[in-house]
């Protein structure tokens, strides 16, 4: 019996001692992912070591269900890590921290009496003088445990609605809007769709990818796809956002290495047609131990707004800014200071197209998790329930001027994982959308808008991909819109603003001429083989002499052109007569006759086709010249098509320096407009833009 006995404790001690280094080698292990940044893998390795940590050994048991806790909490596995901290006070190991930690995951899991319990026992054992930081956070937490049932029933103008269209078993988050008419949606996704194989020691699952959902002309979303380019790698790609015109888009990119923590950096990506290139790294610091994520552009495209860690913010993850210098250069970076950063965490800025700025925080009062908050007017505002959750509510985007679009929250997931829900507020919003474009051609997507209203608004516009623009309007002003674009004449529109009831949108069109090719002018009828102009030539000859005035320092020549029907000299001579009656027209109506010239040329210059043109004649191609012979080749219909489009009126532009010089040569001093002279695209542009 005794050699038994010796037996069973010899097997029993040699156990201890594989159980014993077994804790050891998964808290090396753990330690080692934990300097990486990895934390699902360190939490593993450490839970290992808690479970092989003998009951008897108390200190050393809590200490190991800390590490546990905090990797848990971390990668928002709330449930867990509440469970962690717990055996952390179980074990008699707690300290200021353990509470205030245990303060927010109880927020997190809407159990706000809870909460503010812990949140007291930090407030009571925290020191002001080191603690500073987690003090003023604590004391938000307590107030918003105290509250945070009367947020939640209050409510707000919000209605949400989960989508599952765009949602799978992994996370999505970071929804962004893309396309000329927002029927692209762009998000981030770690579904098993996503690129490489191996998963993240992160989050447990694989690396993010951006998935794009395409809306079709009835409105319907399309089933989220992956994005054939380089965009995307084996490496985490996410929250990334579109410059004004869409042509460059800003993403977060965390490179893998098995070695060295994970930083992660902006990168930008360029389109060409339908294609996104691959990303390149934004320089923004030369600081290489901070990160750089969660990119936004400014509506005027002047600013990038992100997140950062980096030495000089106010604790945490800090939201700052730099100026953009194209799209692949910044200038210096500036931190928003309060009241929008905390001693927490502020993450995901985000712009409606009006110019109002959201963010996400866990440093300002809520209702647990992240919380929405619009900045505006000097004041941080909390979006309220249901907008705000218990869980994370972060990167909204906006579906046009209205308050409405998608963001995404973990709320009601166990596992923690983001989800893509849409959002809409029943404000009323008056917009106004204008197209730029060549007047005779297509979009110009190089075209800016100047808007001066008799508020004392007074904006620069960029367009988008095909040449629209949208801006919130006030009821009440009265509005000007000046539509520029080098190598074109300018274009004016005027808007007068009526209150209204419900949300309207207001359509202007912007046709601007060119200056170096001949501009048709439509809807101009003479009497049949005469040179008589036509009552309903009215509207189109009105909307020349405005065009004129709108450009008072050009000088044209006005064009008639026959078919080939007749002798050339007749057809000369008519020309002539015509070009002339549409001279006499324009000097009745106030332009000064030196600034016109009438030319009658007759069936001498043909038409040629462009591109447009093309479009509505299926038998002509672009370049096409249309003569005599290359018409007698066509049937009998489209010979006297043709002969339509050689029938013709136009102008050119001869001068655009009429009125600047004296009769010595000296420049006469002509107003200038409150933009700075490297924002005029060409000499028209410096004239009507301070209108009031």
């Amino acid at each position: 019996m005794r050699k038994y006995l010796i037996f069973i404790w010899s097997a029993f001690s040699a156990l201890l001692l594989v159980s014993c280094g077994g804790a050891d080698q998964a808290m090396k292990k753990g330690d080692k992912f934990y300097a990486v940044g990895e934390y699902f893998d360190a939490a593993t390795q450490y839970r290992k070591a808690y479970t092989h940590t003998s009951n008897k050994e108390r200190k050393q048991k809590g200490q190991r269900a800390m590490k546990v806790a905090d990797c848990y909490r971390r990668i928002h596995f709330t449930t867990k890590a509440i469970t962690a901290y717990q055996n952390v006070v179980r074990y008699k190991q707690a300290d200021s921290l353990t509470h205030f930690y245990l303060g927010q995951l109880h927020m997190r899991n809407g159990n706000y009496k809870e909460a503010g319990k812990h949140f007291q026992m930090a407030i009571d054992s925290l020191q002001p003088t080191e603690d500073k930081n987690h003090l003023i956070l604590a004391k938000n937490g307590l107030k918003a445990a105290r509250q945070a049932s009367d947020w939640k029933k209050a409510g707000s103008a919000y209605t949400i609605k989960r989508m599952d269209l765009f949602n799978s078993r992994r996370a999505e988050y970071s929804p962004m809007l893309g396309g000329d008419e927002d029927n692209q949606l762009y998000f981030t996704s770690t579904r098993n769709q996503a690129q490489g194989d191996e998963y993240s020691g992160i989050t447990g699952a694989k690396n993010a990818d951006i998935f794009l959902s395409q809306k079709d002309d009835k409105g319907k979303w399309s089933k989220p796809q992956t994005i054939d380019s380089e965009l995307n790698s084996t490496m985490d790609e996410g929250a990334c956002c579109f410059s004004p015109d869409g042509r460059s888009m800003y993403l977060t990119l965390c490179k893998t290495d098995p070695n060295y923590p994970r930083y992660a950096t902006i990168a930008v990506s360029s389109r060409s047609d339908a294609s996104w290139s691959k990303p390149t790294e934004l320089s923004i610091s030369k600081d290489t131990l901070s990160s750089f994520a969660h990119p936004a552009v400014s509506p005027d495209g002047e600013w990038l707004y992100f997140v950062s860690d980096m030495p000089g913010g106010l604790g945490g993850f800090d939201i700052w800014r730099c100026r953009l210098i194209g799209s692949n250069e910044t200038g210096s970076v500036e931190n928003l200071g309060e009241p929008v950063n905390t001693p927490g965490d502020e993450m995901f800025p985000a712009f409606r197209p009006n110019g109002d700025f959201y963010f996400s925080s866990d440093g300002h009062p809520g209702l647990g998790g992240l919380d929405i908050f619009i900045y505006k007017d000097g004041k941080v505002e909390n979006l309220g329930f249901p907008m705000n959750s218990q869980g994370d509510d972060f990167g909204m985007t906006f579906e046009g001027m209205r308050n409405v679009g998608y963001f995404c929250s973990n709320r009601g997931d166990t596992r923690g994982y983001d989800h893509i829900y849409s959002f809409f507020n029943p404000e009323i919003v008056q917009t106004v959308k204008g197209w730029v474009y060549e007047q005779d051609g297509y979009e110009l997507p190089a075209a800016q808008v100047y808007m001066v209203g008799n508020d004392g608004t007074n904006l620069k516009l960029s367009v988008r991909g095909d040449g629209s623009f949208t801006q919130e309007i006030k009821p009440g002003v009265d509005y000007v819109f000046l539509g520029t674009c080098k190598g074109f004449l300018n274009h004016q529109e005027q808007l007068c603003v009526e209150p209204v009831t419900a949300s309207e949108e207001y359509v202007l069109q912007f046709p601007l001429a060119n200056i170096s090719a001949p501009v048709l002018i439509e809807n101009i009828f003479y009497d049949f083989d005469k040179a008589t102009l036509r009552p309903e030539s009215t509207a189109a000859l009105d909307e020349l002499v405005r065009l004129l005035n709108e450009n008072p320092n050009i000088t044209i020549e006005l064009s008639a052109h026959t078919d080939y029907k007749g002798s050339d000299e007749y057809n000369e001579g008519l020309s002539q007569r015509r070009a002339e009656s549409v001279v006499n027209y324009l000097i009745d109506h106030g332009i000064a006759s030196d600034r016109l010239t009438p030319k009658g040329y007759g069936e001498g210059k043909p038409k040629t086709i462009k591109r447009k043109v093309a479009e509505r004649y299926p038998f002509l191609k672009e370049g096409d010249v249309l003569t005599e012979a290359f018409i007698n080749n066509l049937s009998e219909e489209q010979q006297e098509q043709c002969n339509q489009l050689n029938r013709r009126t136009e102008f050119i532009v001869l001068r655009t320096t009429y009125g600047l010089f004296d009769k010595a040569g000296r420049l006469i001093q002509s107003p200038q407009p409150k933009e700075s002279s490297k924002d005029s695209d060409n000499d028209q542009n410096t004239n009507n833009i301070d209108l009031f």
